[in-house]
């Protein structure tokens, strides 16, 4: 602790020596756009700067939620919350309440939680489903299909809702598939489906002409039907089909499928849903001998070694001994609205769409009314683009679920889809109209079944970098980076005045060294800046609850958190984006329940390839001051700023006047030391503050690697 102080003192002693003579003689200008109308956005810190939870490790809910853990976590000063519902990604039924009824009284089919409150809901778990057609999709980190589990007892089947008794739509238009990939381009004339019920009358089978993966590269290649893949007779059973006279090389296959049987499974025939849609027991793709003996491709194996698919769909019925408690624990409702995390204020909560039913989202939310809990908004599904729904399928579940829910209260703000973290637009295979745009397609459904005005916002991800590969240089794009896909989602078609939240961010989806490191801190503060200065409305830093240093890829060891913790979670120390959440929270906004308003910023610097070396962002606060906050990514040098303020309005650009705060956090003040699962910080704050008598030739210096906040009343005003 001496150490620190002393290195802390030092900086202030420093800091006062140059603020008065310039950083390398060199004076620099950061033009603050002050006309009251140029503001370009205004917010609530309130209800926009916040942090979110997701589900936990077994066993840890209870002790991160509460007590002096707790305190430690709200003293970062995130202020609302965004509960996250992690089980859709790993493709699982969500129990909210482990209350309920099934559809079917054995303990299977289809569960709708209890609306009615009775004990206090603590932790909530999942359910894998058994009806599954994924091998692994962007989101599922275990499990297997059961297309190819080499099972003929199990099956995948498609999700009825999509079915015409639920959408009203013929199901032509909500065509469901599964795909296969041979890993390898292999010789294919054949196929043999063994299908289930209901099974396909009418389908294709195709291959994919692109040269890379048509999931990860929907618009560069077609699905071309095989000479002899068009099914217009289609029989349940065993059925092996010839696909061309010749075999063709192909490594991705896909059967398509667009009319149903409609006949009933053997489990719950009398629930009309057990006869929507599609069902296949086992896939095998392969060639035929001169003697027409079929000799399969595929690899079937109840493991992660098999032959992989995807699919359109998943239907959400399952069985109560498919819960598994070992998969983490989405924290229970009551615990997360009185455990102290929310801070009282309204949370955004999801509702499980992909993997349930609508009967069981009006459950839910009836059961938050009822216990007053205070809701800012309602996020439906979680990432259907990592887990390759279509925007149409993705649209008439939403309308189903909106309806569900505003049957409910009416009132309610209902938003998604929950985009993955992308710096482009989100693309799918081109539909009749060569149209491949997700984000256009899903509010072209919306629009065309007059229900535009039940998206009230949008809600993406942002995990901007690649896992581990990120270097210092990266922090020069963030500011275009999510400015640019906000104005993507724009050009799709959002109407304006739709808010965009980001519900989740960090730098990648999976942690490194760097998430630790100063530059975790800069890239954070740069985010928040660009994010608010481009018209965002609401965002939520991942993750509110901390882990212990993992591995990462490459062995870069890192975390998602503010905290450096133990196995056992205790804190060992507290990392740059803790210091930098502070900062973003306390200092830049005033920490009260009222608008801020932002107005464009820019500083002069700028290296020798021409990018921002220094990035700024100006807020107007409640309280009459204004705040810059300024984020210096040079790591070398440090640079001396005047502050201009510059109003069109006015006879001349004004300047700070009078006591000015000044807060910086950087190198000086952390340093991460990389040590594998013992890596530590030292030193580890806390940010350096000192007073400034300013005028108009006031020099601030912005030391390297550094995020500084200037705050202060402004001349003449």
């Amino acid at each position: 602790m001496i150490k620190r102080m002393a290195v802390g003192l030092a900086l202030v002693t420093c800091f006062a020596f140059v603020a008065a003579f310039g950083a390398e003689g060199v004076a620099h200008k950061v033009v603050i756009d002050a006309a009251p109308s140029h503001e370009v956005n205004s917010f609530n810190p309130f209800l926009a700067l916040g942090a979110a939870v997701d589900r936990l490790r077994p066993g840890t809910t209870d002790r991160l939620l509460s007590g002096p853990f707790l305190k430690q976590v709200l003293s970062s000063g995130w202020q609302t919350v965004s509960y996250r519902q992690n089980t859709e990604l790993q493709v699982e039924a969500w129990h909210w309440n482990p209350q309920g009824t099934w559809s079917d009284p054995p303990g299977r089919g289809y569960f709708t939680g209890k609306a009615e409150p009775a004990e206090m809901i603590r932790h909530s778990y999942a359910y894998p489903l058994p009806r599954r057609g994924f091998t692994r999709n962007s989101g599922t980190e275990r499990g297997y299909s059961r297309l190819t589990d080499g099972s003929l007892d199990t099956f995948w089947k498609s999700n009825p809702y999509l079915t015409q008794a639920f959408t009203g739509e013929d199901d032509a238009l909500h065509p469901q598939w599964v795909t296969l990939d041979l890993g390898e381009k292999r010789e294919v004339d054949a196929i043999r489906i063994a299908w289930g019920e209901p099974y396909a009358r009418k389908y294709a089978v195709q291959f994919w002409t692109g040269e890379n993966s048509p999931v990860d590269s929907p618009a560069k290649g077609i699905w071309q039907t095989f000479p002899f893949g068009t099914m217009t007779d289609g029989l349940g059973g065993d059925i092996t089909r010839a696909l061309a006279s010749r075999p063709i090389p192909v490594r991705y296959m896909r059967v398509w499928m667009t009319e149903s049987s409609n006949t009933s499974g053997t489990q719950a025939p009398a629930d009309p849903r057990d006869r929507a849609g599609f069902a296949i027991r086992e896939l095998y793709a392969g060639v035929r001998s001169s003697a027409g003996a079929f000799q399969d491709l595929v690899r079937h194996s109840p493991d992660s070694q098999q032959t992989g698919t995807l699919c359109s769909s998943v239907d959400p019925w399952h069985e109560a001994s498919d819960l598994d408690e070992k998969l983490g624990d989405q924290v229970g409702f009551d615990l997360f609205y009185t455990c102290g995390v929310t801070r009282g204020l309204p949370a955004m909560v999801p509702v499980a769409m992909i993997y349930s039913i609508p009967e069981d989202a009006a459950a839910e939310i009836s059961y938050l009314e009822k216990r007053r809990y205070p809701i800012s908004a309602i996020e439906l599904g979680e990432e259907p683009d990592g887990q390759y729904m279509l925007p149409e399928d993705y649209g008439a579940l939403y309308l189903q679920f909106a309806a569900a829910i505003h049957g409910v209260d009416p009132n309610l703000k209902l938003g998604g889809p929950a985009f993955q973290g992308v710096n482009s637009d989100v693309e799918v295979w081109p539909d009749a109209q060569g149209r491949v745009s997700w984000l256009g397609r899903f509010i072209d459904y919306l629009k065309a079944h007059g229900r535009l005005s039940d998206l009230a916002f949008l809600s993406f991800e942002h995990y901007p970098y690649e896992p581990c590969q990120t270097t210092w240089d990266d922090l020069y794009n963030e500011p275009e980076l999510i400015t640019h896909i906000m104005q993507v989602w724009r050009d799709d078609g959002l109407p304006p005045g739709v808010p965009m939240d980001v519900t989740e961010v960090n730098q990648a989806w999976q942690e490194g060294e760097t998430f630790v490191d100063i530059m975790g801190g800069l890239w954070f503060a740069d985010y928040l800046g660009a994010f608010l200065a481009a018209g965002g409305n609401g965002s939520y830093y991942f993750h509110y609850m901390p882990y212990p240093l993992g591995p990462g890829c490459h062995d870069s060891w890192g975390s998602f958190g503010l905290f450096n913790v133990d196995e056992d979670f205790r804190i060992k120390g507290r990392y740059a984006q803790y210091f930098v959440s502070q900062i973003l929270t306390r200092e830049w906004a005033q920490p009260v329940n009222k608008v801020h308003r932002v107005h464009p910023a820019s500083a002069d610097i700028r290296d020798s390839s021409g990018r921002a070396v220094v990035t700024a962002y100006a807020l107007e606060r409640p309280d009459g001051q204004w705040s810059l906050l300024l984020v210096n990514k040079d790591r070398e040098r440090s640079y001396g700023v005047k502050a201009v303020f510059h109003d069109s309005d006015a006879t001349r650009d004004r300047s700070f006047a009078g006591a000015v705060d000044m807060i910086t956090f950087g190198a000086a003040q952390y340093q991460w030391h990389a040590d594998g699962a013992n890596g530590y910080a030292e030193p580890d704050g806390p940010a350096a503050r000192m007073k400034v008598k300013a005028g108009p030739e006031t020099e601030f210096v912005l030391p390297k690697a550094s995020v500084t906040v200037i705050r202060g009343r402004i001349a003449g005003k």
